[in-house]
């Protein structure tokens, strides 16, 4: 698998080229944000992990150049700790947001959870967590055998969730799919669902393992809890 690292850093370059490539990753680094483009469009990476703040072009202008072809996961890593630099990020595309400094084992995590495929691009698009098992196909779900029954809007939210396995989906994605763009605002309609969800699915709700809030920010699904 190969990951793009763009960051200004050398320091920092130098150790995830040598952290990642002993965990088996094949790793490209880029120096600034225009050799970070360049390099995603001559290399193709499964991954691009990068920094906001970068000369020549800085993190959210390559996350809007690369999201205007390409799919591949991107891991913001940044020392900027603001609400509103990750909600920027997150908005122009980025799939997950790391603060520095960070622990390695969470990295790799996030790595891992990332390029995982999603469920439901097979043909049986079946997610299964706890003691839940959801079709996708088919609409359905089950908790330790039973059926549980979910609303309409139940089961959109919980769909976009599914379908993005470790990784943050924002409040705004989540209103604006759901909802429309004229109810970004409305987040406690997303309070009450997901309370509704994790009453359906969770063991324990009010400590959640799998529907997870993310402050401020948004929520994520959590196959492995």
């Amino acid at each position: 698998m190969k990951i793009l690292v763009a960051d200004d850093d050398p320091q920092f370059l130098r150790a995830l080229r040598i952290t990642l490539g002993a965990k088996g990753y094949e790793v490209v680094v880029a120096a600034d944000g225009r050799q970070a483009l360049s390099l995603a469009i001559d290399e193709r990476p499964d991954l691009v992990m990068l920094d906001l703040g970068m000369p020549r072009l800085d993190g959210v202008r390559v996350i809007e150049g690369l999201r205007g072809w390409s799919t591949a996961p991107i891991l913001v890593v940044s020392g900027r700790t603001g609400a509103a630099d990750k909600v920027e990020a997150l908005d122009a595309g980025a799939d997950d947001y790391v603060t520095k400094p960070f622990a390695m084992d969470e990295l790799l995590a996030r790595i891992r959870a990332l390029t995982r495929r999603v469920p439901g691009q097979d043909a049986e698009p079946v997610v299964t967590f706890g003691e839940v098992t959801v079709d996708l196909a088919a609409r359905s779900a089950e908790r330790a055998g039973d059926r549980v029954r979910l609303t309409p809007t139940e089961w959109k939210v919980l769909e976009l969730l599914l379908r993005n396995p470790g990784r943050l989906v924002t409040r705004q994605t989540l209103l604006t799919e759901i909802w429309g763009s004229e109810h970004v605002a409305d987040t406690g309609y997303l309070r009450l669902y997901l309370a509704q969800l994790r009453r359906k699915l969770e063991v324990d709700p009010t400590q959640p393992r799998h529907l997870l809030t993310e402050s401020g920010m948004g929520y994520r699904f959590a196959p492995e809890g």
